[in-house]
């Protein structure tokens, strides 16, 4: 029973994996130089860019399947406007129903919080049961740059339960060159030679 059980969260489990990024084209190998580096992904549409950086492990993975309970950081720009929305992107699993609806951060500022999925993934007899979630927090461009040593976003429910999610330093620093690389990119500045 047990083995059944953990092989349809397994497949289950894999299938979300498969599907969190199925509105951006796939990302181009130049583009994933290592596991540490941002990748740099556009939409079908090619207005939106989403520079998503790696993924920082912030619980053991679920019944050890890869790909479950971690979190990075995601930067969407817009070229049409050039806004740029920054989020903490969360995939967490777990064997108790939670219903995060809320964020704040280190200072208790709160953030907009976006629910992505949540799913019922597999149930024993005994009505106990596994999910699988997704979701984000939105934080301001400001929340990047005054803390490059790193700084924490808190999920909450309404039945009190609470998740904090550490960013290293290293994650911000990897973000905030992205952003700089690309912003370079769409800007760049002339040489000498040709003014």
């Amino acid at each position: 029973m047990i083995r059944t059980r953990r092989g349809a969260i397994t497949a289950a489990l894999c299938g979300l994996q498969l599907v969190a990024c199925a509105p951006l084209a796939p990302p181009s190998t130049r583009n994933l130089e290592s596991r540490s580096t941002v990748a740099v992904r556009e939409d079908l549409s090619q207005r939106f860019v989403a520079l998503i950086g790696p993924e920082a492990q912030d619980d053991p993975p679920y019944l050890g399947t890869p790909g479950t309970n971690y979190s990075r950081l995601r930067s969407f720009i817009d070229r049409q406007t050039g806004e740029t929305a920054h989020q903490l992107y969360v995939v967490a699993s777990y064997n108790a129903e939670r219903d995060w609806d809320a964020a704040h951060d280190d200072y208790g500022t709160v953030l907009k919080f976006i629910p992505i999925s949540h799913l019922k993934i597999a149930c024993d007899g005994n009505e106990n049961c596994d999910y699988a979630e997704e979701f984000a927090a939105k934080f301001p461009a400001s929340e990047l740059s005054d803390n490059r040593r790193g700084f924490s976003i808190t999920f909450t429910d309404h039945a009190s339960h609470a998740q904090t999610i550490m960013v290293s330093g290293e994650q911000v620093a990897s973000q905030l060159a992205a952003l700089a690389k690309f912003e370079s990119r769409l800007h760049p500045v002339p040489s000498a030679s040709d003014q």
